[in-house]
């Protein structure tokens, strides 16, 4: 019996794997392109000046390592001092008598279930603050959105001394002051953020994650009656950066209030 030589594929066929082999490679192709992109940034570290570097419009962005950040003392009388000359890990809350009300000064990192420590710390004071100080190099977002609406829901308002750095997701806190005091010398500034339980995961792998956070994140914005304009600044700039605002732009998106005359 003579073997039949196998029929040739049919023209569809042939046609349909081509198309399914362009489109892998092209997936493949702008898969890498981006692989490419932002490896650099992961593995080989910023390449902006350092924090302590002096900015100037146009020239505000600067490398970003929360673990290089350290504790500014106040100027004596600027705000109640701490318990602390370090930044904690998570956030510690310390009180005072402060202006004929009680203030209080948020410090540190800032940690996954903060929001709900503080919560339930605020249910323990006697007295509500009146004012509220922050010193924080960020941390969880979803976190800070949390503190926030907790201080709005207190109608406090919400400052900073020359020396105090609030960046990353510290900013959020910030906004939910009904006041909103940034001294000259402070340093607040913003950057692209990372959502969800890993947060070792570069934005090409959590794209989901990250517009949801984004989505969660302006919408809070309007909230607090800041200009969502902000985040053009934090979406263009990488976890390994950060943007210092300029006290024109902080006022400009009303993160800071002008000073009562």
């Amino acid at each position: 019996m003579t073997d039949l030589p196998d029929p040739a594929p049919h023209p569809v066929r042939r046609w349909l794997l081509a198309i399914l082999g362009l489109q892998v490679g092209l997936a493949l192709l702008l898969f890498g392109a981006d692989v490419a992109r932002v490896m650099p940034g992961i593995l080989g570290g910023s390449t902006a000046p350092g924090m302590t570097e002096p900015t100037r419009p146009g020239d505000q962005t600067r490398r970003y390592a929360p673990g290089d950040l350290t504790f500014r003392p106040p100027a004596p009388g600027s705000r109640p001092i701490p318990s602390t000359l370090d930044l904690p890990s998570r956030l510690a809350f310390d009180t005072a008598d402060w202006d004929g009300g009680a203030a209080l000064t948020l410090t540190g990192t800032i940690a996954d279930g903060d929001a709900n420590r503080l919560a339930e710390w605020l249910e323990t004071q006697a007295t509500p603050p009146t004012t509220v100080f922050l010193n924080s190099p960020g941390g969880s977002v979803l976190d800070a959105l949390a503190i926030g609406r907790t201080l709005r829901g207190l109608e406090v308002g919400t400052a900073m001394t020359e020396t105090d750095i609030c960046l990353s997701a510290c900013p959020y806190i910030l906004a939910a002051g009904t006041s909103r005091e940034v001294a000259e010398g402070a340093w607040v500034g913003v950057h692209q953020h990372y959502f969800g339980k890993n947060t070792a995961l570069p934005a090409f792998l959590a794209v989901e994650d990250i517009q949801r956070g984004q989505g969660e994140v302006m919408a809070y914005l309007i909230e607090m009656g800041i200009d969502p304009a902000l985040m053009q600044h934090a979406l263009i700039t990488p976890p390994s950066e950060i943007y210092l605002l300029e006290q024109e732009e902080l006022l400009a998106y009303r993160l800071a209030t002008a000073p009562e005359e």
